[in-house]
């Protein structure tokens, strides 16, 4: 008998129960003829704006074109500098670099894995121009000061929100409180499409008509062009797929927590792991559950052999990576950031992992540092 196995997402499972939804909100869009951009898209854009508590919603094509059209949007271009942190998904930085700006990396807070306010001073000069804070894993950073340090110096704060979708800071949805927030609807995300998908929300209205006229080629209406755009438009079959999703977000995310919760105390007591911390003010949505221990290695081995699904976000830093050593960096500048990425595994996390599954993990996890003392 071969052993149980825990995968570490399953969409099957996550879409299995809303398939006659699915099956019904395509069925629309295909009778509409309405693929690209269109009624459903703008609906989307209404309630996600809603959920997320901000005035407008801009669907896009992905979370990186969402990130790169609220730089541009922001006027941000050759020359400018804007300050990010390195432990994050590469499109962070991507999107600062087509614009033509110049990522400029601070360390991360040791607990929550989020920007460190404390180290912006140290990182700004006279031609930075904008923070990106990514809210990593399912948690805000430490937003209150952040904000305050970029309206003391006139900088934008694009919040990149791809892993947060419904995270909340002192009571403040994820995405609403800086100029704009980002979002990637890529399908394992807590609210992901069949595909590529991505928007930016935001309360500012310069901003969104901006991005609304770069996304759809610098059109102002068809053919007629006031600015250099590009194609970056939600389809209109991403839109139906995520309206469904959407009314199950809440909930799902609670699920989450659940199961967070459920591994916080079953690992407890395990000395060799760092179990993830909820910062006081947030509402954590464990888009991952990332644990951290020195052994990471050797436990990511060892729970694959018992067929436990694992996986590690990120194993370099961007500041390490091969694409941007052009910008100096070396290794021992971001000391926090690469350890974490030297000891952060990722365990299973989505809504409908069973109380079963959670009790393998866990016990996986108890045992491969059994098994690796001993080795």
């Amino acid at each position: 008998m071969s052993p149980a196995k825990v995968p570490f997402l399953d969409l099957t499972a996550h879409h299995a129960p809303l398939r006659a939804e699915f099956d019904t909100a395509i069925a629309e869009v295909i009778d509409s003829a309405a693929f690209a951009g269109g009624p459903v898209v703008t609906q989307f854009e209404a309630e996600f704006a809603a959920f997320c508590g901000s005035r407008y919603a801009i669907g896009l094509g992905s979370g990186t074109e969402a990130l790169w059209l609220a730089l541009l949007a922001c006027d941000i271009g050759p020359g400018d500098e804007v300050i990010t942190v390195p432990n994050t998904f590469m499109a962070t930085a991507e999107a600062i670099t087509y614009t033509g700006a110049k990522p400029v990396f601070v360390d991360i807070d040791p607990r929550t894995y989020t920007m460190d306010p404390s180290q912006l001073q140290a990182a700004l000069t006279g031609r930075t121009k904008a923070i990106i804070p990514v809210h990593l894993f399912g948690q805000t950073a430490d937003l209150d000061p952040i904000l305050t340090f970029g309206q003391q110096h006139g900088l934008f704060v694009i919040e990149d929100a791809a892993q947060a979708h419904g995270s909340e800071y002192k009571g403040r949805k994820a995405g609403s409180l800086g100029h704009a927030g980002c979002f990637s609807f890529y399908p394992g995300k807590n609210l992901g499409a069949f595909g590529e998908a991505g928007a930016v929300v935001t309360n500012d209205e310069e901003l969104q008509e901006k991005i609304r006229i770069l996304r759809d080629h610098g059109q102002v209406r068809k053919y007629y062009h006031a600015m250099i755009g590009w194609n970056c438009r939600m389809d209109g079959i991403q839109a139906a797929i995520l309206r469904v999703k959407l009314r199950h977000l809440a909930s799902n995310n609670q699920l989450r927590r659940a199961h967070a919760q459920f591994y916080n105390q079953s690992l407890a007591e395990v000395d060799e792991i760092v179990t993830p911390a909820e910062a006081v003010n947030g509402r954590h949505v464990y888009h991952i559950y990332a644990v951290r221990t020195p052994e990471r290695d050797d436990m990511l081995r060892l729970l694959g052999e018992k067929n436990i699904g694992c996986a590690i976000h990120y194993p370099v830093a961007i500041h390490l990576q091969e694409a941007y050593q052009g910008l100096g960096y070396s290794e021992g500048d971001f000391p926090i950031s690469e350890r974490a990425c030297a000891e952060v595994l990722s365990l299973p996390m989505y809504p409908e992992l069973t109380e079963g599954q959670l009790l393998l993990v866990s016990d996986a996890v108890k045992e491969s540092l059994r098994v690796g003392a001993i080795s």
